[in-house]
């Protein structure tokens, strides 16, 4: 097929019922997108919202080879509009490829587009720097470096242990460049903390908090590198877990309290309950027991993936099956030269990990694979996997959810095209609109909310 326009027109009309915003969106994702100079950020003396680079770089090359990119940044997330596709709404996490055929420039009138194989197909806003990036901690560390939002200001990020202790070759996830991002972001002079400081965190969410009169901001994620020792005298549970009981007793019900961390044992979960997590995220990665083995190796090694599929299925009797979202990262089945050949196979193997979580009433999700270039299997597969792949996923994820009765998961925002806003991959925007799969993400925050002093 001669073109990209041609692979994707392609594909919209032999998936009709894949919302042709999410084929634009995985094909962003999984392959990035140029940025002309018009179209950077000043970074945080500027108008535009810049990428925070908040866990991996999810860039197609290191800062170096980012050229202006790497200086003044682009912007956290792009919105397409219109065009000769008649683009709804849909938000796009920023991932910067120099050589990618998407192109992201202002006109003559300086107004920002999407242009692909030369044609402007898609009108793109960009998010207006937060009245909260403005201010900055009483020590001149910025809000943008200790809570910063994505999602188009839904979710704060909080990446508040920014390496991993699986280290090195046997041990890292062979997909993830956390440490990498740690080590270029400090090797270019850039703010970057290692532990966040939980009474910088709390300043930061006060500062959110007060400037965000709108609310925008719905969740919270804390997150980071696995932790096979302790991090500050703490294991794991613990250490996320502290973050969390000091958020909810300063800010009760203000947030919707996620925590992405290792498939832990029941009680450790129990734990993360107890201080006030509301939705966690034991995320498996890959379903195939061989693919699990060689890409994950310290997770296969310290845990082994029964284990982490039992303590999956354990978390559920805490936090209910609908509030344990684990995540896996959609492609790295198809990565060279261990992966499945086909499409097909790679859709089977995947449907049959969504068939065995659904069934117990637990809706996994999933996030569109970068292929960064200093991790092993990005290095290895730079296109990362076919577009027509994460079509097809769109179509098998929404059908076995529609087999077990599952509706989308709580903590994402709205469902459907046009509406969401979850940027990292389009399932929220392949599934259909629902005014009460709205209501049902923000259920236990207002009960909180409006619960009596001390309940």
């Amino acid at each position: 097929m001669g073109s990209r326009t041609a692979l994707v027109e392609d594909l919209m009309e032999r998936f009709p019922h894949v919302p042709r915003e999410a084929v634009f969106k995985e094909d962003l994702l999984r392959g990035g997108v140029a940025f002309d100079p018009s179209a950077l950020s000043d970074n945080e003396s500027g108008e535009v919202k810049p990428k925070s680079y908040f866990i991996f770089s999810f860039d197609h090359g290191t800062l170096p080879e980012l050229g202006e990119a790497a200086l003044r940044r682009p912007p956290e997330e792009i919105i397409l509009t219109g065009g000769p596709y008649d683009l709804r709404r849909t938000v796009v996490s920023v991932r910067v490829n120099p050589a990618s055929p998407y192109r992201v420039a202002a006109d003559d009138e300086g107004l920002l587009g999407l242009y692909l194989d030369g044609r402007r197909i898609a009108d793109v806003g960009v998010p207006p720097m937060p009245e909260y990036y403005r201010h900055t901690l009483a020590n001149g560390k910025s809000v943008m470096e200790v809570a910063p939002t994505i999602q188009w200001g839904y979710l704060i990020y909080l990446t508040v242990f920014r390496v991993c202790q699986y280290f090195g070759a046997k041990e890292e996830c062979q997909y993830c460049d956390i440490n990498h991002n740690w080590r270029q972001h400090k090797a270019a002079g850039r703010p970057y903390t290692g532990v966040k400081d939980v009474e910088e965190v709390l300043e930061a969410l006060e500062i959110i908090d007060r400037y965000d009169t709108q609310k925008a901001s719905t969740a919270y994620t804390l997150t980071g590198g696995a932790i096979t020792s302790k991090v500050a005298g703490r294991d794991e549970a613990d250490f996320y877990g502290h973050y969390a009981k000091a958020i909810e007793e300063r800010f009760p019900g203000r947030w919707i309290g996620k925590v992405v961390a290792q498939a832990l044992p029941k009680d450790d979960v129990q734990r993360f309950k107890d201080y006030g997590v509301q939705i966690y995220h034991p995320n498996f990665e890959v379903w195939d027991r061989r693919l699990f083995e060689l890409y994950c190796p310290g997770k296969e090694r310290y845990v082994g993936r029964d284990e982490w599929h039992r303590r999956i299925l354990d978390s559920a009797d805490v936090f209910g099956a609908r509030n344990v979202i684990p995540n896996f990262v959609a492609g790295v089945e198809m990565a060279e030269p261990f992966g499945f050949t086909t499409v097909d196979e790679a859709i089977a193997s995947t449907t049959e990990g969504l068939r065995f979580f659904m069934s117990h009433g637990i809706t996994p999700r999933f996030t569109t694979w970068c292929p960064e270039p200093t991790t092993p299997l990005g290095k290895a597969n730079p296109q990362g996997a076919p577009l027509e792949y994460h079509i097809r996923l769109l179509e098998a994820y929404r059908a076995t959810m529609d087999d077990f009765g599952l509706s989308s998961p709580p903590g994402y925002g709205p469902p459907g095209p046009g509406r969401a806003v979850f940027s990292v991959s389009s399932f929220m925007d392949s599934l259909p609109a629902d005014d009460a799969a709205d209501e049902v993400a923000d259920d236990t925050a207002r009960e909180k909310e409006t619960a009596p002093e001390g309940a």
